[in-house]
């Protein structure tokens, strides 16, 4: 089977945990508080199998309060199904949630009309035709949008049918080269021990390879795999995974962290970037602080501006250098979400694409060298690092 993780986005109460126990039959609200408050919290997860593709589901909170739980989920998802409930239509986390999506560079899903029990047709296709203009230019502008109701069961079978249409567009994933997951949870399972999950993002993991734990470097010994929650000798990217590790205390490890290939990758506190301001945001000064989000992880900034000191308008494209408190597990070509220090927004994301640049540059270089860089193949742009590398 087709390994395809999916991404629920949108408001809170638009349905979207309900809609994915509805499709899998799981309940993703795991923890008691969720269940005393009737609303998602923290990110769950469920899975299905139809038409030849295996599902991991990542269900995301879609109160604003939760945002920051949302983006532990979302980067590693393949398509996105945008949750908009009928008798309320686009909300303010539907649009957050949605810029999100954009900001990552997602280019397949689509959308899920929920509650649709609720209304009339003529308020039905109202709604529709709201939905088609807000999508209008995007990466959904051409989407499926499917009427459901979780409750009676009307649309679900269309949605699986669609859900399997829209996956097949989706490239594979790499299951060759290094393994990289980014861990987006981490428990105890009596008898066995530490247990961290995450999206595969790339390569495999096996039963008894070792893993580089990042940041830091610790080396741990894989005692078991479980995929869609049964035994497995091999995970492959693009599969929800569960390792079991040897050698390490549950309280060691933490959203955030990432296990790949042994010797493979290094952590970085500095980055040079591609990144978009919202439309909506205000402009963005030189050497402001800020919220990074990237895989499951999330570090403070300071943005260092390469292109001009004046502040960022909304809506503009820019080359930035971001400099981070912590280490992370950073590489050219990952998307990231930047959110505002105070109050704490959405205004912007991009791509990386260098976790190593020069030090010592001039801003208008480095600028200069980004803008080249954006136009190199993969090939001219390992030839670059390896002739600027000092070794």
């Amino acid at each position: 089977m087709t390994n395809i993780i999916v991404g629920t986005a949108g408001h809170i109460d638009h349905g979207k945990t309900a809609l994915v126990r509805a499709l899998t039959g799981i309940d993703t609200d795991r923890l008691e508080e969720e269940k005393r408050r009737g609303i998602s919290i923290d990110l769950g997860f469920a899975h299905l199998e139809h038409a030849g593709f295996r599902f991991g589901f990542v269900d995301v909170p879609g109160h604003e309060r939760f945002v920051r739980n949302m983006l532990a989920g979302v980067g590693g998802i393949d398509l996105v199904i945008l949750v908009i409930a009928a008798d309320e239509s686009i909300k303010p986390q539907t649009r957050e949630h949605f810029d999100i999506c954009r900001l990552l560079g997602l280019r397949h899903g689509l959308v899920a009309l929920t509650k649709c029990d609720l209304v009339e047709r003529d308020w039905l296709d109202l709604v529709r035709l709201e939905v088609a203009e807000y999508l209008s230019g995007s990466f959904l502008e051409n989407a499926p949008i499917v009427e459901v109701s979780s409750r009676t069961g009307e649309g679900l079978s269309e949605l699986r049918d669609t859900l399997a249409a829209v996956a097949a567009r989706v490239p594979p994933r790499p299951a060759a080269g290094p393994a990289r997951l980014p861990v987006d949870r981490a428990f105890t399972l009596r008898g066995f021990g530490a247990v961290a999950t995450g999206t595969l993002w790339s390569g495999s993991i096996r039963v008894e390879d070792e893993l580089e734990l990042h940041p830091g470097g610790r080396r741990l010994r894989v005692r078991g795999l479980q995929v869609h929650g049964g035994p497995v000798d091999t995970a492959v990217a693009g599969q929800r995974t569960a390792v079991n590790l040897a050698g390490i205390a549950v309280e060691e490890l933490a959203r955030g962290m990432t296990l790949a290939t042994p010797g493979v990758f290094q952590t970085t506190r500095m980055a040079d970037c591609l990144f978009r301001l919202l439309p909506g945001a205000a402009p963005l000064k030189h050497r402001a602080p800020v919220h990074l989000h990237a895989g499951a992880s999330e570090t403070v900034a300071e943005v260092r501006l390469l292109e001009s000191l004046e502040p960022v308008p909304p809506g503009a494209v820019t080359r930035l250098r971001l400099l981070l408190r912590d280490p992370l597990l950073l590489l050219p070509g990952d998307r990231f979400i930047v959110r505002r220090f105070s109050p704490l927004e959405t205004i912007g994301g991009g791509e990386a694409l260098d976790n190593r640049p020069p030090r010592r540059i001039r801003r208008a270089e480095a600028a200069a060298r980004l803008k080249s860089m954006e136009l190199e193949d993969a090939n001219a742009r390992l030839e670059r690092f390896a002739s600027e590398s000092p070794y």
